[in-house]
């Protein structure tokens, strides 16, 4: 099991053998079933999580009731509230589970100890928030300049490897866009494939 996070860490940096037992040493496993929360909006994210199995989605519920997903996080992704991680501070988020996952987690504590007594692992993190909030500013900067349709089609190709886990409601929220909307999409979009073969 940690050797999925080592090979993931890897494509970063290389590690010796003392980074990678420290790695195990500090890093937890746990495994969730399929609707548990992670984090509820209003604690304190304690988790700086990689997903070895399993789907799971960062999502806001507005006054209104409806839910907003800021993201989708499947097998080698990582997935944390930076904002709540890092400032120790209230989150506005919840992180639950779309499928039975497990993960291997940090807690911010374990993380200063591992950036003391490797600090490969600086690097290695840093790289990785750097491209987890560029995903993050990337969808939002889109979001805010297409339509449904674009937004779906840039869904596909950015999630391809288990879009088709998620059920509509759940893509539906994340396009910011209704279930009924996605399905008109989903029938255009089939039509114009058959139309141009």
């Amino acid at each position: 099991m940690y050797q999925q996070i080592i090979n993931y860490f890897e494509r970063v940096a290389a590690l010796n053998e003392t980074e990678k037992d420290l790695l195990k040493e500090l890093f937890v496993h746990k495994s969730y079933k399929r609707k548990e929360l992670l984090l509820h909006e209003g604690e304190i994210c304690s988790k700086f999580c990689f997903i070895l199995k399993g789907c799971m989605r960062m999502y806001m519920v507005d006054e209104k009731g409806t839910t907003h997903i800021l993201q989708f996080a499947a097998e080698n992704w990582i997935i944390v509230d930076a904002l709540s991680f890092r400032e120790r501070t209230a989150s506005n988020l919840s992180i639950d589970t779309l499928e039975a996952s497990e993960i291997l987690y940090i807690t911010p504590e374990n993380l200063k100890l591992l950036y003391e007594k490797a600090p490969i692992f600086n690097y290695i993190i840093r790289e990785l928030l750097e491209k987890h909030l560029t995903a993050i500013q990337r969808r939002l900067l889109q979001y805010m300049s297409s339509t449904g349709e674009e937004r779906y089609l840039a869904f596909q190709k950015t999630y391809a490897q288990f879009a088709n886990r998620l059920p509509q409601t759940q893509i539906a929220a994340y396009l910011g866009i209704t279930p009924e909307h996605l399905s008109k999409i989903r029938k255009d979009i089939t039509k114009l494939r058959h139309f141009i073969s």
